[in-house]
């Protein structure tokens, strides 16, 4: 079955490329062999190849580089922009990678040391040097003829960004306005003063809230003295987005980000144990409290059957809370002061969903036990237990926020020992106050 889908693919790529988009090209040839990338290396131009190659995996692109020579390796890269062959550079061993870099262009060498200069995570290292930049005293006729001479080499022409003599970012352009404006008007009458620009040290994350706040397409970098560095466009923005989501949600569950499928049993051991120590603990914590009631299960069996129903429905409850709360973090949307506001909201909110989800518990519970006081200790249980998770589910992220802590990272661990550990006591409390009326 893999030797006919591995057929197919040889089929489809030797025609145009444009017959098979060079994604599901890149996501076909993950599950091929080594002789079948091998083959494919050998039979398509450095074009089809570099279009691919920016789609694939990195462990794809490591095979693809594996079986090119240097020569053909730096035809690719020409048909490719300067940050995802940075991209690629990082991930190839330190040797090939000097290698190829000698091999450059001058021009070339010193934009890859730049980009390769700076963290993966920040804006230097995902922004690309491939812009269109002219000088403010442009005619609009010399603009659009200068344009039209670095397009072919460009990412992007819609947005053309506005320097000085001193090669400052003063504003932006965009392409319609320039196609409109009459061809001897200078090309700062019709440039936007008004920019948001980054500088290369910002957080991926913090440039990806900007560019969704503001609705832009592309975003420059520039240095201290405002000279423009590089840009990174809407693309970029989403792959930015795409990673920092599935980081969160691998946090959440205790997981680095780090950890792939293809990591070994060692890595994989190393990466999720001292996550699943610290559970222990918050559980040893969460089992201290029934201990402290041991006596009062012992005389009513039924309160261990059921407590462990208070404690979930808290750590669900609350874990809708968290999600909401660390998604609008991650927003820019709200802040520790602004907590006060919503935690009326949220005791509310629990005691309504308490009310509906522990009447429908108490009613089971009694008619299983045959104990009306049964059910409505269970009921109380959950309807406080709720609001304890609303209440926690809301502060304990932004807290974490505040003290500069991951809220993504350790917000669960926090929450599921608080409503573990509350809800035993206020169950456990509840039924120790009833007892006479249990046994």
């Amino acid at each position: 079955m893999e030797n006919e889908e591995n057929v197919d693919l040889n089929e489809q790529i030797q025609g145009p490329i444009d017959d098979v988009t060079s994604v599901d090209i890149a996501t076909q040839l993950s599950d091929c062999e080594d002789e079948e990338i091998e083959k494919l290396c050998k039979d398509l131009d450095p074009e089809k190849l570099a279009a691919i190659l920016e789609e694939s995996e990195v462990k794809t692109q490591l095979s693809m580089i594996d079986f090119l020579d240097n020569k053909k390796i730096l035809s690719i890269f020409s048909y490719m922009s300067k940050d995802d062959i940075v991209d690629i550079l990082g991930e190839l061993k330190p040797l090939r990678s000097k290698e190829l870099i000698n091999l450059m262009k001058e021009g070339d060498k010193k934009i890859i040391k730049q980009l390769l200069g700076y963290r993966d995570d920040c804006a230097g290292g995902i922004m690309t040097t491939e812009y269109i930049a002219l000088f403010s005293d442009f005619k609009i006729e010399d603009a659009i003829r200068k344009i039209k001479q670095i397009a072919p080499k460009t990412e992007l022409i819609e947005t053309i960004f506005v320097t000085n003599k001193k090669r400052e970012l003063i504003g932006t352009a965009s392409l319609r306005d320039i196609l409109v404006a009459p061809e001897d008007q200078e090309l700062e009458e019709i440039t936007n003063t008004h920019f948001i620009s980054v500088e290369p040290e910002t957080d991926q994350e913090e440039v990806a809230l900007l560019v969704s706040k503001y609705d832009l397409t592309a975003i420059p970098v520039v240095n201290k003295r405002n000279a423009i560095l590089g840009i990174i466009t809407i693309d970029d923005i989403v792959d930015v987005i795409v990673e920092e989501q599935t980081e969160d949600v691998l946090k959440m569950g205790g997981v680095a980000k780090e950890e792939t499928l293809d990591s070994t049993l060692a890595e994989s051991v190393k990466l999720r144990t001292p996550w699943l120590l610290i559970n222990l603990v918050t559980a040893f914590i969460a089992s201290m409290t029934v201990r402290a009631f041991e006596s009062t299960i012992a005389q009513v069996v039924a309160l261990s059957a059921v407590m462990s129903i208070v404690t979930g429905m808290g750590g669900n409850a609350g874990t809708q809370t968290i999600s909401i709360i660390i998604r609008n973090i991650a927003m820019g949307k709200i802040k520790l002061k602004d907590a006060k506001g919503m935690i009326l909201k949220q005791i509310a909110l629990g005691f309504i969903e308490g009310l509906i989800v522990g009447a429908i518990t108490g009613c089971v519970v009694g008619l299983i036990y045959h104990n009306l006081y049964l059910g409505i200790i269970i009921c109380l249980a959950i309807i406080g237990n709720l609001i304890i998770a609303g209440i926690f589910g809301l502060l304990i992220p932004l807290i974490l926020d505040k003290i500069k802590m991951d809220p993504a990272l350790s917000s669960s661990i926090f929450l599921t020992a608080t409503t573990d550990t509350l809800g035993f006591l206020v169950f456990l409390g509840l039924a120790k106050l009833f007892l006479p009326h249990l046994i």
